[in-house]
């Protein structure tokens, strides 16, 4: 089955265990909301590549992997768009889940994704203990403190912000989750220092873009508002560095990324991938803008 499938079909069957009976209807609902409201899957297709590259040994734990990075993500996405932080209206271009379902719903949706997230690794433990294990920490890591998402959205509170630091919290965790657990889950962990590093130059990479896509396209480009860091005063590459230092910044990322990559059998397909992800999330617009 290929990746796209696989986290499809991964995903509806964890979801399908958060919102069966008993659980109340309308969380259910605002639940399966922010999960198949659309999305690239982009943390999960990473976590999936990189366990193929390191030969996928276990795909039923590699699926767990993939499924609780993104829950934990498609939380994020359902806090971050609460009128407390980016109060938007939109996502992935169909209504937040706060628009659809009420704040109230809104908060409990985020923290039983989280949960679940964990939930979906914790499984594995019987099957895979050690390993399990390692993903536990993993992911868990890359949502808390002190390097994790909550710790990311905690420095849009703080009087000063490091954009580097806040781009690594904020987006790299995640991503930098999704490699780590890629290769744990097929029993390459002797190398994940090397495959974190990727991670981390992917998920600034992706923050830098995604920037660039919120300073330069319009809503119906990105499926959710436009301009947002600039009316929400957020830390951004763009305002810290330009468009064109922005751009200059993105590209020395992937290069880093491309050049992080480890040695393994499918190394020279992750390099291309990558490559070709990068040119996916560029804004449309932004040749005709960079000057």
């Amino acid at each position: 089955m290929e990746p796209s499938s696989r986290i499809e079909s991964a995903l509806e069957a964890a979801v399908a265990r958060a919102s069966a009976e008993p659980a109340p209807p309308q969380l259910a609902q605002a639940i399966r909301h922010a999960v198949f409201a659309g999305g690239a899957r982009v943390r999960p297709r990473l976590c999936l590549t990189v366990a193929a590259a390191c030969g996928d040994d276990a795909p039923e734990l590699a699926d767990a992997a993939a499924v609780a990075i993104e829950l934990m993500h498609c939380a994020s996405l359902v806090h971050d768009d609460l009128p407390c932080f980016d109060d938007a209206a939109t996502r992935r271009g169909q209504p937040s889940v706060h628009a659809a379902y009420g704040e109230r719903l809104a908060v409990l949706a985020g923290d039983a994704l989280i949960v679940h997230a964990l939930e979906t690794l914790a499984l594995q433990v019987p099957q895979a203990p050690q390993r399990a294990a390692q993903l536990l920490t993993t992911v868990s890591g890359a949502t808390g403190v002190p390097r994790g998402i909550t710790a990311g959205q905690a420095w849009e509170s703080e009087p000063e912000v490091p954009v580097a630091e806040y781009h690594q919290a904020k987006t790299g965790s995640l991503f930098a989750a999704a490699t780590v657990a890629g290769a744990v889950a097929a029993g390459a962990e002797a190398q994940a220092a090397q495959w974190r590093s990727v991670g981390e130059y992917l998920g600034e990479a992706y923050q830098v873009a995604d920037d660039l896509r919120d300073a330069l396209s319009a809503e119906e480009e990105l499926g959710k508002p436009a301009g947002q860091d600039s009316a929400h005063g957020l830390p951004s590459a763009v305002a810290d560095l330009g468009v064109k230092g922005a751009k200059e910044r993105l590209d020395r990322l992937v290069e880093e990324a491309v050049g992080a990559v480890p040695e393994c059998a499918g190394a020279e397909q992750l390099r291309a991938g990558i490559l070709k992800e990068m040119e996916r999330v560029l804004p449309k617009t932004l040749g005709c803008n960079a000057a």
